[in-house]
This record gives C-alpha cells, structure tokens and sequence, in this order.
C-alpha cells in the first residue's frame, strides 16, 4: 500500500484524472492525501468532489480557503464571486450531499510523523496543539456550519495566535492559520495578504516553516496553498501547490519513499 499526497486541485479534473493514472493509483490498496483546496478557479470542480467523495476510505482531504468560500456561498453567508467556477457544484442535483460531506472535512489529520493541512501550522505550536486547535475548529463547523461560516466572515481574524483567545476571534485566528498561512514574523505575526515568492516576503517576514517550531521535531507538515512557493521538499515540511490552475502542474508525492509525479497542466 501507498500514499499519495497530492498538491491543490482547484476544479482541474482532467489533471487529477490523469495524474492517478501516471501514479497507477489503486484505491483498494493505495491512499490519497489531498491538501485542500479541491475547488474553485478551474473549469470542473464539480466532478473533482464526485470523485474524490467517491472513493471512501482510499482518500482524505482537509479543508482549504477556497473550500470554504464554497460552503459559505452553499450556506447562503456569502454570494459568488464573478471569478468563482463552482457554480456547478451550486446547480448539481446531489449539492445537498456534496456539500454535507465537504463541510465534515477536519482542517488537519496525522497518521505516524506526518500531518496534512491545507496552508501550514503556527510556529509556536507542537503536534498536539495543531490538532486539538484543528479538532476544535472542525467541530464548530460540523455542529453549526452556518453560524460557523458567518462567523469566520464578520470581521478579520486577529494577526498574531494567543491561546488566550476566545469565541470568533479564536475561531478567526486558528482558520486562518491553518487554511491561509504563508509568512510570518518572528513573534508568529501573520501576514496573510502576502501570495508573493519567498524572497519577495515583507521586510521581517519569512515562510511560517523557516521559523523554529516545536512540531518540527515530531512531524513533518504536508500542505499546499502557496503557489508561488512551488514544490518544497524539506525535512519537516512537504508543500506541493505547484499551480496547475495557473498552468504549470499538478503534483503527488508518495510519502513512503518521496518519489514526485507530476503531471503538466
């Protein structure tokens, strides 16, 4: 058995289709990882939830910031935006389904050494506190998704993590670490209107990895969301946003051996 962590998908079906073909994916023995972000942007993000929900157990995915934008717009909090391509997903016969299911998603999940998020973890935090922040989070949105949803909408989440936060503004900050992080300072302050390349980062800002953490020591963090960053493969962090709805690829790493497959947009 293998897994296969697979880098943002963003509605490019065709992509994914013949990726797991390349990877000779067998979904009674192999797993799927997919970093978030499963929506949006590309032209088929309908049948890239059809097909990833179709296969049970083989796949996991966490939940990423244009997976989310959907579940607003699905749970009437928000209105699409011009740019937005799932209105497909908006007009199928089988939302209601589709969209229960993608809501269930976990913002995190770890087996053995590593962890999978959508855009990263807080410097300050360990293995433990990634996922009971995680677990917190995904349970809001389960029991409530809409007010859940409003929530994250009504006002921007508070730059720097505290444990001491509470309530909307806790939920803000831990949702926008986990789905949005990019740079950050050396204090954990985000800046989450950067998407530029590392080198171009503000003045005092750096990739949340490039800062010492306590989870660096026990996992290794496989996320996606950035891709200006590119393929990233360093000892605690595999980042596979490689821009396939920008034009460039879509990439899969199998986590037993770190063999890359990608295939061009």
């Amino acid at each position: 058995m293998s897994t296969f962590a697979i880098g943002d998908v963003q509605g490019c079906c065709t992509e994914l289709e013949r990726l797991l073909e390349r990877i000779h994916f067998d979904p009674a023995d192999d797993r799927l990882w997919f970093v978030g972000d499963l929506v949006n942007r590309g032209p088929r993000s309908l049948e890239v939830l059809q097909l990833v929900k179709g296969l049970g157990r083989a796949a996991v995915t966490v939940l990423g910031n244009h997976d989310l934008h959907l579940l607003a717009c699905a749970y009437g909090v928000r209105e699409p935006k011009g740019s937005d391509t799932f209105q497909d997903v908006l007009r199928a016969p089988d939302r209601d389904a589709l969209v229960a299911w993608l809501a269930d998603r976990p913002f995190l999940h770890r087996m053995d050494d590593y962890v999978l998020v959508h855009a990263g973890l807080h410097p300050s935090w360990n293995a433990a506190t990634a996922m009971a922040v995680a677990e917190e989070v995904g349970d809001a949105l389960s029991r409530d998704p809409r007010a859940t949803l409003d929530a994250l909408r009504r006002s921007p989440p508070p730059p720097l993590w505290q444990d001491t936060l509470r309530g909307d503004d806790r939920l803000r900050a831990a949702v926008a670490i986990l789905t949005r992080i990019r740079t950050c300072t050396s204090d954990g302050t985000l800046n989450l209107d950067f998407d530029g390349p590392p080198d171009r980062a503000p003045h005092g800002s750096r990739p949340w990895f490039e800062w010492p953490g306590p989870y660096a020591d026990e996992v290794s963090v496989v996320c996606g969301h950035w891709s200006a960053l590119g393929l990233r493969i360093e000892p605690h962090v595999v980042a596979l946003d490689t821009g396939c709805v920008w034009g460039r690829a879509l990439t899969a790493v199998r986590l037993d051996d770190g063999a890359v497959f990608q295939q061009p947009a």
